[in-house]
Protein backbone atom coordinates (compact mmCIF):
# COMPACT_ATOMS: atom_id res chain seq x y z
CA UNK A 1 0.00 0.00 0.00
CA UNK A 2 1.29 3.20 -1.25
CA UNK A 3 2.45 5.58 2.04
CA UNK A 4 -0.30 8.76 0.98
CA UNK A 5 -3.68 6.26 1.33
CA UNK A 6 -2.15 4.63 4.27
CA UNK A 7 -1.41 7.59 6.07
CA UNK A 8 -4.71 8.96 5.00
CA UNK A 9 -6.36 6.22 5.81
CA UNK A 10 -4.86 6.25 9.18
CA UNK A 11 -5.53 9.70 10.19
CA UNK A 12 -9.21 9.82 9.30
CA UNK A 13 -10.25 6.00 10.20
CA UNK A 14 -8.10 5.94 13.56
CA UNK A 15 -7.22 9.35 14.97
CA UNK A 16 -5.91 12.49 13.65
CA UNK A 17 -2.28 13.10 13.17
CA UNK A 18 -1.76 9.18 13.63
CA UNK A 19 -0.87 8.66 9.62
CA UNK A 20 1.76 11.68 10.33
CA UNK A 21 3.58 9.42 12.87
CA UNK A 22 3.19 6.57 10.53
CA UNK A 23 5.49 8.53 8.13
CA UNK A 24 7.62 9.48 10.70
CA UNK A 25 6.60 12.96 11.32
CA UNK A 26 6.26 13.05 14.71
CA UNK A 27 6.30 16.79 15.41
CA UNK A 28 3.38 17.50 13.52
CA UNK A 29 1.41 14.04 14.04
CA UNK A 30 1.83 14.99 18.20
CA UNK A 31 0.57 18.51 17.56
CA UNK A 32 -2.64 17.44 15.99
CA UNK A 33 -2.87 14.47 18.29
CA UNK A 34 -2.65 16.67 21.06
CA UNK A 35 -4.87 19.24 19.81
CA UNK A 36 -7.54 16.46 19.06
CA UNK A 37 -6.88 15.10 22.51
CA UNK A 38 -7.54 18.49 24.16
CA UNK A 39 -10.67 19.26 21.96
CA UNK A 40 -12.12 15.84 23.16
CA UNK A 41 -11.79 16.08 26.91
CA UNK A 42 -13.02 19.64 26.89
CA UNK A 43 -16.44 18.21 25.28
CA UNK A 44 -16.37 15.01 27.27
CA UNK A 45 -16.06 17.73 31.04
CA UNK A 46 -18.57 19.57 29.53
CA UNK A 47 -20.53 16.85 28.67
CA UNK A 48 -20.11 15.18 32.43
CA UNK A 49 -21.15 18.55 34.06
CA UNK A 50 -24.25 19.00 32.46
CA UNK A 51 -25.40 15.43 33.05
CA UNK A 52 -24.26 16.00 36.45
CA UNK A 53 -26.24 19.17 36.81
CA UNK A 54 -29.68 17.35 35.01
CA UNK A 55 -29.01 14.28 37.31
CA UNK A 56 -28.97 16.41 40.78
CA UNK A 57 -31.91 18.35 39.85
CA UNK A 58 -33.67 14.84 39.18
CA UNK A 59 -32.14 13.91 42.69
CA UNK A 60 -33.43 16.87 44.18
CA UNK A 61 -37.28 16.37 42.62
CA UNK A 62 -36.56 19.83 40.70
CA UNK A 63 -37.16 17.83 37.22
CA UNK A 64 -39.43 14.84 36.29
CA UNK A 65 -38.19 11.89 35.27
CA UNK A 66 -39.58 12.46 32.03
CA UNK A 67 -37.43 11.53 28.84
CA UNK A 68 -38.75 14.47 26.44
CA UNK A 69 -37.85 17.16 29.31
CA UNK A 70 -34.65 15.79 30.18
CA UNK A 71 -33.76 15.91 26.41
CA UNK A 72 -34.95 19.33 25.72
CA UNK A 73 -32.82 20.17 28.87
CA UNK A 74 -29.94 18.94 27.63
CA UNK A 75 -30.24 20.62 24.30
CA UNK A 76 -30.51 23.89 25.99
CA UNK A 77 -28.25 23.84 28.42
CA UNK A 78 -25.78 22.60 25.70
CA UNK A 79 -26.44 25.79 23.61
CA UNK A 80 -26.48 28.13 26.55
CA UNK A 81 -22.83 26.57 27.54
CA UNK A 82 -21.25 28.93 24.41
CA UNK A 83 -19.16 29.18 21.97
CA UNK A 84 -15.97 28.26 23.30
CA UNK A 85 -17.57 25.56 25.99
CA UNK A 86 -19.35 23.47 23.17
CA UNK A 87 -18.47 24.67 19.64
CA UNK A 88 -15.18 25.74 19.32
CA UNK A 89 -13.53 22.33 20.66
CA UNK A 90 -15.99 20.56 18.48
CA UNK A 91 -15.03 22.66 15.19
CA UNK A 92 -11.45 22.75 16.39
CA UNK A 93 -11.55 18.59 16.50
CA UNK A 94 -13.43 18.57 12.94
CA UNK A 95 -10.60 20.85 11.68
CA UNK A 96 -7.85 18.24 13.15
CA UNK A 97 -9.03 15.48 11.61
CA UNK A 98 -9.36 16.88 8.01
CA UNK A 99 -5.48 18.91 8.15
CA UNK A 100 -4.54 15.08 9.45
CA UNK A 101 -6.23 13.55 6.65
CA UNK A 102 -5.11 15.72 3.67
CA UNK A 103 -1.47 16.66 5.05
CA UNK A 104 -0.20 13.12 5.77
CA UNK A 105 -1.83 12.41 2.14
CA UNK A 106 -0.22 14.93 0.90
CA UNK A 107 3.53 14.21 2.91
CA UNK A 108 2.63 10.39 1.61
CA UNK A 109 2.33 11.52 -1.90
CA UNK A 110 5.27 13.41 -1.72
CA UNK A 111 7.43 10.35 -0.32
CA UNK A 112 5.96 7.81 -2.91
CA UNK A 113 7.10 10.26 -5.63
CA UNK A 114 10.66 10.53 -4.52
CA UNK A 115 10.81 6.57 -4.22
CA UNK A 116 10.43 4.25 -7.24
CA UNK A 117 7.73 1.35 -7.16
CA UNK A 118 8.27 -2.16 -7.06
CA UNK A 119 6.62 -3.20 -9.61
CA UNK A 120 8.38 -0.65 -11.87
CA UNK A 121 11.92 -1.90 -10.07
CA UNK A 122 11.15 -5.67 -11.22
CA UNK A 123 10.36 -4.40 -14.98
CA UNK A 124 13.48 -2.94 -15.34
CA UNK A 125 15.89 -6.15 -13.68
Amino acid sequence: MRNSVKAALFSGLLFPGLGHFILRKHLRGALLAGISIACLCVLVYTAYEIAQQIVNEMLSGEMPLDATTISAEVTKRTAKGGFLRSDLPTYLFIGCWLVGIVDSWRIGRLLDRSKPEPAAQAGNG
